[in-house]
């Protein structure tokens, strides 16, 4: 008799425990669909994503483990996706890609300015910038006579200088407001004028060179050229265009 009655007691307490459980879970369910936001099409902090094929959404808010292939304007070279053509200049860009425009761009579309070396390495994939006298089939040349016939070539992220020493690479200057520190008695600094973008300060370019790549010389960081940008395989969307 006894073992009957701890036997119901328990099978009691079970049952019990199970509604409770099932009655505190779905509490905890409401508490955080209240506290935790929905999927949406706007980003949101610690908010769900939900992606719309419509709808092109900046790198930043997306993971990286979305990116699992390059996107349709990019082309697999190795653990790299790189666009198969230059970036195409807005209006209100051209004149004005120089160095610092092509590593901020190629940075807010989620990837990097190639290297030389990745360039030369993707001549075989990819149409680069060339001579007139190359194949249009395989290299990106001038076919527009409207214009003039123009070599062409395009900037890499590999930089070299052309005068030794430090300053060769460009300088901070010194601010009108720089002050030395009166404990250790120093002087004030002799206030310098900045150099941010110096002529010393060069881009290697190369062009296609009938798919073998090649070197085309080098140019300062402030004058404009023709570039396309790199993606790192696993974030081969990241390149879409606006």
């Amino acid at each position: 008799m006894k073992n009957q009655r701890a036997t119901s007691l328990a099978a009691w307490t079970a049952l019990v425990l199970a509604f409770a459980a099932f009655v505190f879970s779905g509490a905890g369910q409401s508490i955080a669909a209240k506290m935790l936001p929905g999927p949406s099409t706007q980003p949101r902090k610690f908010g769900i994503l939900r992606l719309n094929a419509k709808k092109k959404f900046p790198a930043s808010v997306l993971p990286n483990s979305v990116f699992a292939r390059c996107s349709p304007e990019t082309v697999k070279i190795g653990t790299v996706c790189m666009m198969t053509s230059p970036y195409p200049l807005e209006k209100s860009e051209i004149g004005v890609n120089d160095y610092f425009f092509a590593t901020q761009k190629c940075a807010s579309l989620g990837g990097y300015l190639p290297t030389a070396a990745q360039l030369i390495g993707a001549a075989k994939r990819v149409k680069l910038a060339s001579r007139v006298d190359d194949n249009e089939v395989t290299a990106s040349t001038d076919i527009d006579p409207t214009d003039g016939l123009k070599d062409k070539r395009e900037m890499s992220a590999t930089l070299t200088t052309t005068a030794s020493g430090g300053r060769a690479a460009g300088s901070m200057g010194v601010s009108d407001v720089s002050r030395g520190d009166p404990k250790a008695g120093e002087p004030d600094p002799i206030p310098l004028p900045a150099d941010p973008s110096p002529e010393t300060l060069q881009y290697i370019t190369v062009y296609d060179n009938g798919n073998h790549g090649g070197f085309a010389g080098a140019k300062p960081v402030g004058q404009p050229e023709n570039f396309r940008c790199a993606f790192n395989f696993t974030q081969g969307h990241a390149g879409e265009l606006k």
